[in-house]
């Protein structure tokens, strides 16, 4: 059996390639990954329009970044800005001469960065930032000095700007090319998600459990069983049932079929759609039989003879899109295939294990790799479960994560729906985790419908480090905000939230509360983590025997910022007179602050607010609806405001509604 090869491209001496495929998909942001072997200078220029074979980076007027790995016969690594040096690094030897090296160099707005291995944006050696950005460039050329530069696996990426961790693990089994005849470029734009599609392990060796072995000069096409088997029967006959052997096969027909499972279209000309559709019958892929059947059938019609150059598209339109499945296409049959090889665990290369349980199930490294970035990295980037068949995870729900690999599986958030309040802060910080993007959009919807008053403060506390979930964020801290006396009273569970969160939720303009006291007990409750529900006169207690430090400790110096969100000036005068005797306005200078100001605000009027007078003296929305007192008028009895919910709610006359 003949070892695997790859194409490659040689570069001559002063010599420049270009290619419409080496190009960004943005002007001044884009990130090429590709592998090198080199005795000397491995060298990419990068411009605004495509040069000249000819090309030459010292003699070009024009802006331009260029990058030199290998520099000084090896010894150095140099980055150059319109023929200017501005990175010379001495002892990074990056090339190598016997053997092929991965690197990757990605620019962002004139931030280049350089790293070596498989991953881009992992491993970086060196990042510089240009002050004057050249944000036009867009073309990569691929260059040489005074020795032949070998290139291949070339794959263009995108750049966004949070560096999302692209992974360009594709490892193709490519056409053997002579010397610099035309060499095929990736340019790889991935969805805004960073989720991989399965066409980019068409004839991938990654994951590969079967070869065929195809045509007279019996070439080695890898791929992977489960995949095969979900659109077809792929049961071998020979002695071996990880090879198929089919040598009255062409490589291009092969490809073709290959090309249609994994992506649901292909392209043949049009003498050998026969062969097409009798790879279909011999292996059972109905939707391709009736494609071909379909063409062949509508030649026939037109009496029109085959045009052996021309090609023709063969789509599977009979499929639905299923934008969150792992394919491009999606038939009902497949994807109940899928779900049984989960369940049966057919075709198998991984045993998931959880810490305490034990096996959860069999699956599929390429399934998973496919929905997930740092699945993809385990399997692939060299770690101990890249080797192993054997994967464990601790500290995770095993019934979360089954419900994560089902819905990997059938792109359908399955759960019970006495099981949802269980399931889904575990399950959406299992996503979180994998970088699962389309199972947290599916986690927030199902939060949202379960989002009450006893479940705000667990949900806010599990989800406030998820950049994911702040749809749900913000609607929890509304939530909280409109029902503040009852979550801050039914329970202590709000002390747990962040600072910010709470903050958040106290100047929030939904804040409903019955009163500013009611504000002032919570912070203090949240300030000293308080077990049980209590008010500031019990607080005030306490500080009796216990210092500051030792009632409020870490959170001693959140009082500055909270405590002012209080709106003392609307407080009854009775009361405030209660807190300026307190031991609480004694012991915590901004509470004392706080409360003469207040003091004097009830006498003078609201000149000695300042600023944010116009908010701290402004009632807020109550949870009152029945009718209020608000003060006293003049002495003959005439109120200054009277109504309910400070003009919130209407007012119902209690005496015609026989309220008693």
């Amino acid at each position: 059996m003949s070892e695997k090869k790859h194409k490659f491209l040689t570069v001559a001496p002063f010599k420049c390639t270009w290619n419409e495929g080496l190009k960004f998909r943005e002007a001044g942001r884009g990130c090429i990954k590709f592998e090198a072997f080199a005795q000397n200078d491995v060298t990419l220029v990068f411009r605004e329009q495509i040069g000249s074979p000819n090309y030459h980076y010292k003699m070009d007027n024009s802006p331009h970044y260029t990058v030199i790995l290998g520099s000084n016969r090896n010894r150095r690594l140099k980055i150059e800005a319109n023929n200017n040096t501005m990175v010379d690094i001495v002892g990074v030897g990056l090339c190598c001469s016997s053997s092929f090296q991965s690197y990757w160099i990605s620019i962002y707005d004139g931030l280049i960065c350089i790293g070596e291995g498989k991953y881009p944006f992992q491993n970086t050696i060196v990042q510089w930032l240009d002050s004057k950005p050249i944000c036009s460039v867009q073309y990569v050329g691929l260059s040489s000095w005074d020795k032949h530069v070998g290139y291949r696996n070339i794959v263009i990426l995108p750049v966004n700007q949070h560096h999302r961790n692209l992974l360009g693990q594709i490892d193709y089994d490519e056409y053997e090319a002579e010397n610099d005849t035309e060499f095929e470029i990736l340019n790889i734009n991935n969805d805004e998600h960073g989720k991989l599609e399965l066409l980019y392990f068409l004839e991938s060796w990654d994951f590969s459990d079967l070869m065929f072995i195809v045509g007279v000069e019996r070439k080695i096409v890898p791929a992977h069983k489960v995949i095969l088997n979900v659109y077809g029967d792929f049961s071998s006959d020979t002695s071996s049932e990880n090879i198929i052997s089919l040598t009255a096969t062409t490589y291009p027909v092969l490809h073709a079929f290959l090309e249609y499972i994994y992506s649901g279209r292909t392209k043949v000309v049009e003498s050998q759609l026969g062969s097409l559709r009798n790879l279909g019958v011999q292996f059972h892929v109905m939707s391709l039989i009736e494609q071909c059947d379909e063409i062949l059938d509508h030649f026939k019609t037109k009496k029109k003879s085959f045009d052996s150059g021309k090609q023709v598209e063969i789509l599977n339109n009979s499929c639905a899109v299923q934008p969150c499945g792992i394919f491009p296409y999606g038939e009902t049959a497949a994807v109940g295939k899928l779900k049984q090889f989960l369940a049966s665990g057919e075709h198998s290369d991984v045993n998931i294990y959880v810490e305490g349980y034990g096996l959860v199930t069999r699956s599929h490294k390429l399934i998973l790799s496919l929905w997930s970035a740092p699945f993809a990295k385990m399997f692939t980037g060299g770690m101990v479960e890249s080797k192993s068949t054997n994967v464990t995870f601790s500290d995770v729900s095993s019934e979360a994560f089954l419900a994560m690999l089902h819905f990997m599986y059938s792109g359908e958030l399955e759960i019970e729906k006495d099981k949802v309040d269980s399931l889904l802060i575990p399950l959406i910080l299992l996503a979180d985790q994998f970088d699962i993007t389309f199972l947290q959009r599916e986690c927030c919807k199902r939060l949202l419908e379960c989002i009450s008053e006893d479940t705000i403060c667990p949900i806010l506390v599990a989800i406030a480090s998820l950049l994911s979930c702040k749809v749900v964020e913000e609607t929890c801290k509304r939530e909280f905000s409109m029902h503040f006396d009852y979550c801050t009273t039914v329970s202590t569970d709000f002390v747990t939230l962040d600072e910010t969160i709470f903050k958040d939720i106290l100047q929030h303009v939904d804040m409903t509360v019955t009163s500013e006291e009611r504000v002032l007990d919570a912070i203090l409750m949240w300030s000293m983590q308080a077990s049980k529900n209590c008010g500031w006169l019990l607080v005030d207690e306490f500080l009796n025997s216990l210092t500051p430090e030792q009632l409020f400790g870490e959170r001693l110096l959140s009082l500055d910022n909270l405590l002012p969100l209080v709106r003392f000036p609307l407080m009854p005068s009775h009361l405030l007179e209660k807190l300026e005797k307190s031991r609480l306005c004694k012991h915590i200078l901004i509470f004392s602050q706080l409360v003469k100001e207040a003091v004097q605000y009830s006498c003078v009027g609201s000149k000695l607010l300042g600023e944010d007078q116009n908010v701290r003296s402004q009632h807020r929305r109550s949870s009152f609806k029945e009718l209020q007192f608000i003060c006293d008028g003049d002495n003959n009895g005439v109120l200054y405001f009277s109504g309910t919910s400070y003009g919130e709610h209407q007012w119902m006359n209690p005496v015609l509604a026989k309220i008693h």
